[in-house]
């Protein structure tokens, strides 16, 4: 009867500092800020890799290469990312040309939405970004505006070597259509906190 009792009491001691370290981990603050610069540097590192590529592609084979390069390429840089900074790491457009992995979400949709909104009262995309708590995750979306390099694939005006390469690599593409600094897309980032 001791030897019981005493279990009982060592495994409610243990079941109480338990709940109470769980606890005290939810009631540390979040240091939105110190997550926002971690997001913003991981963004820069993403267009960082994957533009040089993309301006090699284009001069050294031309229109196909560079779409071919942004198929292959700018998912595993994703994926290299995603699994070297412990964040989610993604690309993200209202106008997908990947739809298995450019379609947002309901929250990416929403804050892309906002993005337009945004734009349109006057602020620049390379400005517009947003950082949320949700549910346990730190979530970050910072614009992706049209730059003169992306009109050569993303632009009203594409040539006949483009709509093949497209039509190759992206046969259900929707991403075009865009000017020089309109929103195209957005870079989305996830944290577990």
């Amino acid at each position: 009867m001791y030897y019981h009792r005493k279990n009982t009491l060592v495994l409610s001691i243990i079941s109480s500092v338990l709940f109470l370290y769980s606890f005290s981990s939810y009631a540390q603050p979040i240091d939105i800020s110190a997550l926002k610069a971690e997001a913003i540097t991981i963004v820069k590192q993403f267009g960082g890799t994957l533009k040089p590529q993309l301006k090699k592609a284009l001069t050294e084979g031309g229109v196909k290469q560079a779409i071919e390069v942004c198929s292959v390429q700018a998912p595993e840089i994703a994926k290299d990312l995603s699994i070297s900074t412990n964040w989610q790491v993604k690309r993200v457009s209202l106008k997908a040309r990947n739809n298995h992995s450019a379609t947002p979400n309901a929250w990416e949709r929403s804050v892309l939405e906002e993005f337009n909104r945004r734009q349109l009262q006057g602020e620049k995309a390379k400005t517009i970004s947003k950082a949320e708590v949700i549910k346990n995750e730190f979530r970050f979306m910072k614009a992706q505006g049209t730059a003169p390099l992306c009109l050569t694939c993303h632009g009203n005006e594409l040539s006949v070597e483009t709509k093949a390469a497209l039509n190759e690599y992206y046969p259900k593409d929707q991403a075009t259509g865009y000017s020089l600094g309109q929103i195209r897309g957005a870079f989305s980032l996830t944290k577990k906190l």
